[in-house]
């Protein structure tokens, strides 16, 4: 009767050993398929890349930098404008 009981746990742990080996493999291909659907929703809403998101970052602080300069020079061209002007500053309009 003992190696009976062995014989019966062995297939138990075995049918168990199996059953988990399945339920990974179920559970891999619920994520795959949960993947591929989100990634399809997230196209489809056609929203930005991280990637798409630092360049255009990058492109916003240079663009500001370039401003920052352009509106520097600007004022130094306007400061010799108005002492070449007789020291008056020119009109608002």
């Amino acid at each position: 009767m003992t190696q009976s009981s062995n014989r019966i746990f062995d297939e138990l742990a075995r049918l168990a050993t199996d059953a988990a080996g399945a339920a990974q493999g179920v559970r891999r291909e619920v994520d795959t398929m949960v993947r591929t659907q989100l990634e399809r929703l997230i196209k489809d809403m056609d929203i930005a890349t991280r990637e798409e998101v630092e360049v255009l970052r990058e492109m916003v602080l240079a663009t500001r930098e370039e401003n920052e300069r352009l509106e520097a020079r600007v004022r130094e061209l306007e400061a010799k404008l108005g002492t070449q002007a007789g020291g008056a500053a020119p009109a608002s309009a």
